[in-house]
C-alpha cells in the first residue's frame, strides 16, 4: 500500500517536504490553516501536489501514515491532538529530509546568535571549498535541499521547535550557543521544558559526534548536568581558560583543538564586532578547525564576514544620528545584546507581541545607555511598568513610520536610534522580516 505523507503548513519548509515527498514516492496532500503564500502555490500546482488553504479537512489528513509538520504549529493544535490521539507520527521536515541524504550536518541551535553563527560558519566552510548547503531556520528549505542538490555538508540553523519534532535525527556536530528564556508559553512558562528541548540537539549523537557549547552560560550548564551525552564535548568561554576548546585573553580569540596547529585571532579584527560576536565566532571557529580547515582561511572568513539583514544592520547615518535595525531582536536577551555593544547614547524603538517578557535584565543598560524609549506596539502597558523610572521618555506609537519620526525628533548628533523590539512582530506587521524593511523605508524617507 502506498504510503501517505500529509503535511501542515505550506511555507518554506512544508512545500520543501512536499517537494521530497513526492520524489520519494509517496502520495502527498499539503494543509494551511491559512492562506498560503502565491509563490509556493505555483510550486504546488506546478508539481501537481494536491494542496488545500484555510482549512484543515479531517478525512483528507487523518487517513495520513506519516504527517510533518510546520514547526510554527502548536502541539495545543486542534488536528495535532487528533493526530497523536490516534497514534500517527508527527515530524518535523528536517527529521523526514535526513532519511534521504547521506550528507554530513552541522547543527546550530540557541536562544540568540544562531542566525550569525550559521552564517558565519556556511561562510567559512564555503571559503574552504567544502560542498555545504545552507538550511533549516535560514535560505532555502532543507528537504527541498536534499530533493534537488547533492551536498557532503548541510549547516543548519535548528529552532526548538523544529528539535520537538525531531526524534532519529542526528547532528554530526551540534552547537548549542546558549539557553534564555524565549517562547516560554509553548513550555507551560518552564525554563527545564525549554533547556530540555534545546538539548534534544544531542540526541543519537555517538563517541565520534561533536557537541560545541558555551561554558559560560549558566543554563546550557544546568541542561548538560541532565543529559547523557556521548558526543565528544568542546567548550568555549571569554572568561576561563579552556584546555581543549575555545577562550579569550587579552583581546586575542584562541582555538587549541588540535594543540600542534592552535588558532589566534585578535577579536579586534572580527567583522562582527560586540561581545555576543566573540562568542557566535567561537562556536564557528571550533567547528572549522574539527574539520581541519587552514587557520588562513578561518581568519579571512571572519575578517570578511557580513551581518545578516535585520540584525544590527546599519541603514543610515543622518544629521549625524546612525539608524540601527535589530528587528530579529524578538526576545529580551537578544536586545540586552545590542544595547550592550551600544557606544552611543540611544533612542531604543521597542515592543510588539510580549511573549510574558521579563524586562527587568535591561534595567541596567537602559538606565546607563537609553534617553528615550520609544514604543511599537498595540500593548505597551508592560514597557511602561518596567522602565517608567529608568527613562525620562517613553513614547507610545503604532507604525514605523510614525515610531521613526518620533526618535528621529528625540535624536541628537551623536545618538543612535535602534530599533531592537525584544518582542514578536506580528500585532502590527507580517514577521520580523517586514517590521524591519518598514523602518528601513521610514528612514530613508528622513
Amino acid at each position: 500500500m502506498e504510503k501517505r505523507i500529509v503535511i501542515l503548513g505550506a511555507g518554506e519548509s512544508g512545500v520543501g517536504a512536499a517537494m521530497l515527498a513526492q520524489k520519494q514516492g509517496y502520495d502527498v496532500f499539503v494543509s494551511d490553516f491559512g492562506l498560503i503564500v502565491p509563490t509556493y502555490k505555483e510550486r504546488l500546482i506546478s508539481l501537481n501536489i494536491p494542496y488545500e488553504e484555510k482549512q484543515h479537512t479531517q478525512a483528507l489528513i487523518l487517513n495520513a501514515t506519516e504527517v510533518i509538520k510546520s514547526p510554527g504549529i502548536p502541539e495545543t493544535a486542534a488536528i495535532i491532538k487528533l493526530l497523536k490521539a490516534q497514534g500517527t507520527p508527527v515530524i518535523s521536515e528536517i527529521e523526514f529530509a535526513k532519511r534521504y541524504t547521506q550528507a554530513k550536518t552541522i547543527c546550530i541551535t540557541g536562544s540568540n546568535g544562531k542566525t550569525t553563527t550559521t552564517m558565519l560558519t556556511y561562510h567559512i566552510l564555503k571559503k574552504a571549498g567544502i560542498n555545504v548547503g545552507l538550511a533549516g531556520n535560514i535560505g532555502h528549505s532543507f528537504a527541498a535541499q536534499v530533493a534537488t542538490e547533492n551536498f557532503d555538508w548541510y549547516v543548519l540553523e535548528i529552532s526548538s521547535f523544529m528539535l520537538d519534532d525531531m526524534y532519529a535525527f542526528k547532528a554530526d556536530i551540534a552547537v548549542l550557543l546558549n539557553i534564555t528564556p524565549d517562547h516560554l508559553d509553548r513550555y507551560d512558562y518552564s525554563m527545564e521544558n525549554y533547556a530540555a528541548s534545546k538539548m534534544r540537539i544531542t540526541q543519537n549523537q555517538q563517541a565520534g559526534d561533536y557537541f560545541i557549547y558555551c561554558a559560560d552560560d549558566e543554563e546550557s550548564k544546568k541542561a548538560l548536568t541532565r543529559c547523557n551525552i556521548e558526543a565528544t564535548t568542546v567548550p568555549f568561554s571569554i572568561q576561563q581558560e579552556i584546555k581543549n576548546g575555545a577562550y579569550l585573553k587579552g583581546g586575542e580569540l584562541f582555538i587549541n583543538i588540535n594543540p600542534e596547529n592552535p588558532f589566534t585571532m585578535s577579536i579586534t579584527e572580527l567583522a562582527l564586532q560586540g561581545k555576543h560576536n566573540v562568542y557566535n565566532s567561537m562556536a564557528s571557529g571550533i567547528v572549522a578547525k574539527i574539520l581541519d580547515i587552514r587557520n588562513l582561511t578561518i581568519r579571512e572568513s571572519m575578517r570578511d564576514m557580513r551581518n545578516i539583514e535585520h540584525r544590527l544592520e546599519h541603514v543610515a547615518r543622518i544629521s549625524g544620528v546612525e539608524y540601527i535595525n535589530d528587528s530579529k531582536a524578538t526576545n529580551v536577551n537578544s536586545t540586552w545584546y545590542a544595547l550592550e555593544s551600544m557606544t552611543t547614547p540611544v533612542v531604543l524603538i521597542l515592543g510588539g507581541v510580549d511573549k510574558g517578557n521579563d524586562y527587568s535584565m535591561l534595567r541596567d543598560l537602559v538606565r546607563s545607555k537609553v534617553k528615550a524609549i520609544v514604543c511599537l506596539g498595540k500593548n505597551n502597558k508592560a514597557i511602561h511598568e518596567a522602565f517608567e523610572n529608568d527613562v525620562d521618555l517613553i513614547v507610545n506609537t503604532f507604525s514605523a513610520y510614525e515610531a521613526v519620526q518620533v526618535a528621529y525628533h528625540l535624536a541628537k548628533k551623536g545618538d543612535t536610534v535602534l530599533l531592537s523590539p525584544a518582542c514578536a512582530s506580528f500585532d502590527l506587521f507580517k514577521n520580523y522580516e517586514d517590521r524591519g524593511n518598514q523602518f528601513k523605508m521610514a528612514v530613508k524617507e528622513l
